[in-house]
C-alpha cells in the first residue's frame, strides 16, 4: 500500500467521529465506554476496508485498474471523482457554517454505556460518507498495487490510534485532562464545520500529491 494513504487515518476520525470520542471521555465510566468505542472503530474500519478492497477487485475484473503511475487508470479516475465530491462537501460546510446544528446523537453520548459506545464506534465509520470515501480510496490503492487486505493494517492501526487519543490523554494526564475535555468538547461541537473542511482538504491534498 502506498504510504501516502496512511495520513488518511486522520480524515477517518475528523469531524463527528473525534467529537464522539471526546464526549465519551467525559462520561461517568470513561475507560470502559471509550474502550468499547475504540473496539467499534477497529472492527468497522477493518470490515470497511475489506469490503472496499473486494469491490475494487470486482471493478478491476471489469475495468483494468491500471498501474499506480497511470493517471488514466480506472482507480485513479475514481479517486479524482472523490476529490470533486469532497471539494463540494467542503464548500457546503463553509456556506452552512453559521446554521450548522449538532447532531442529536452526539448529545446522547453523554449518557452512553459500553454497548451504545460500541455501536457508535461501528456506525461513525460505516455510515459517514467521508469515511466510506476514504475506505474506497484505500481499497482502490490496494487494487492498484495488487496488495491484499493485510497491507492496509498500518492504516487500520493508525485510525484506531487516533480514535483512542482522547482516552490516552485522559489516562496520561488524569485530573487535568478530565477538566480540559469538556472545553475541548464544546469547541469541537461549535467548530465541527471547520474540522470537516480540514478533513476534506487533507484528503484532497493526499490524493493529488504525486
Amino acid at each position: 500500500m502506498d504510504l501516502r494513504i496512511l495520513p488518511l487515518a486522520v480524515t477517518m476520525m475528523a469531524g463527528p467521529q473525534i467529537v464522539a470520542a471526546v464526549i465519551l471521555v467525559t462520561t461517568a465510566r470513561p475507560v470502559r465506554v471509550c474502550l468499547a468505542f475504540v473496539l467499534g472503530v477497529a472492527v468497522a474500519t477493518a470490515a470497511g476496508v475489506a469490503i472496499a478492497r473486494g469491490l475494487c477487485a470486482l471493478l478491476g475484473q471489469a475495468v483494468s485498474p491500471g498501474s499506480p503511475s497511470d493517471r488514466g487508470s480506472a482507480a485513479t479516475v475514481f479517486q479524482l471523482v472523490l476529490v470533486g465530491l469532497l471539494a463540494l462537501v467542503a464548500v457546503k460546510n463553509y456556506v452552512r457554517r453559521r446554521t450548522v446544528e449538532i447532531p442529536k446523537w452526539l448529545g446522547s453520548l453523554m449518557e452512553a454505556g459500553p454497548g451504545k459506545a460500541l455501536m457508535s464506534g461501528l456506525l461513525v465509520i460505516l455510515l459517514m460518507p467521508s469515511d466510506i470515501a476514504v475506505m474506497l480510496t484505500v481499497g482502490a490503492n490496494l487494487e492498484q498495487h495488487q496488495a491484499g487486505w493485510t497491507a492496509a493494517l498500518p492504516f487500520i492501526a493508525a485510525t484506531v490510534l487516533i480514535a483512542a487519543l482522547p482516552l490516552l490523554v485522559y489516562l496520561l494526564f488524569g485530573d487535568r485532562a478530565r477538566h480540559a475535555m469538556p472545553r475541548v468538547r464544546a469547541w469541537l461541537m461549535t467548530h465541527s464545520w471547520a474540522v470537516n473542511i480540514a478533513a476534506c482538504l487533507i484528503f484532497i491534498v493526499l490524493i493529488l500529491t504525486p
